[in-house]
């Protein structure tokens, strides 16, 4: 659930991506940025921190794609972010 506008939405990512060494992504893929996306990445950022933070449930990683040729490049910064890290937080 997220809120834009004042009204509350209901909010179903995209993707959910689970990683080799366990953490996850959450992709939104969108066609082109407007103000209803850019909330629900803003909220989708907020619930990552928290997430990662809390420490109960794995590493999580949220992005966003515009373009599909952009998916590799967001995959390979996510596996550079996650290469120290691999299996101890399963």
């Amino acid at each position: 659930m997220y809120a834009h506008k004042g009204a509350v939405r209901k909010y179903s990512p995209d993707f959910i991506v689970r990683l080799n060494n366990g953490a996850h992504l959450i992709l939104e893929t969108k066609g082109q940025d407007n103000e209803l996306a850019r909330s629900k990445r803003e909220y989708l950022r907020e619930w990552v921190e928290a997430v990662n933070n809390h420490g109960g449930f794995g590493i999580w990683h949220e992005s966003a794609s515009f373009r599909p040729n952009e998916i590799a490049g967001i995959l390979e910064g996510i596996a550079r972010k996650e290469q120290g890290r691999s299996f101890r937080n399963n």
